[in-house]
């Protein structure tokens, strides 16, 4: 007689919990291959230059920000999505170098009214072309990268990602890979 047989609470119990575990492992690789398919476009290893002026005028070079893990996120402001991560960005910016691309959201001026709206003040490049996301591999936003303190490119994601899970990301970029 097998333990699938065995009708006491206790077995029931077993088999109930082994299923659940099965079902959350097949959700989980679901998961993961589904973010693997939508962040196979995106670049890796070395970061690609990105140095453009902000949206208030100021020079930014991401190879001048080396030293330390830096967030580069994608974003547009017709994606509804983005404006789930909002807060999260703004709230990485506080402690962490970020530099943020605004991807087919409008001219300066257009921007400038979504960051006075939305109240936030990160540093934004603006792409109207998608030209700077092209040289990133994004096609979809959000997409964050993390860049470590050597250029690089130690995480990319696209899709939505959490403060913790960003925050994350920066400690474990920040911390020197294994050789």
């Amino acid at each position: 007689m097998s333990i699938d047989d065995d009708p006491t609470p206790a077995a029931r119990r077993a088999r109930r919990l082994r299923r659940w575990l099965i079902d959350i492992a097949l959700i989980l690789a679901i998961v993961a291959g589904v973010h693997w398919w939508k962040a196979r476009p995106l670049v890796s290893g070395e970061a690609p230059p990105l140095a453009e002026l902000t949206l208030d005028g100021r020079a930014l070079d991401l190879a001048d920000l080396r030293g330390q893990p830096v967030l580069v996120h994608f974003w547009a402001s017709w994606c509804p999505m983005c404006k789930l991560m909002d807060g999260a960005v703004a709230a990485l910016a506080r402690d962490h170098p970020v530099v943020t691309v605004a991807m087919q959201s409008g001219d300066r001026a257009a921007l400038q009214d979504v960051m006075r709206q939305t109240g936030h003040d990160f540093p934004v490049i603006a792409d109207p072309t998608g030209q700077i996301a092209g040289r990133w591999g994004v096609i979809g936003v959000p997409a964050s990268f993390v860049v470590d303190s050597a250029g690089q490119i130690r995480f990319a994601t696209v899709g939505v990602s959490t403060e913790p899970g960003l925050r994350l990301r920066m400690w474990a970029a920040a911390v020197p890979p294994v050789q």
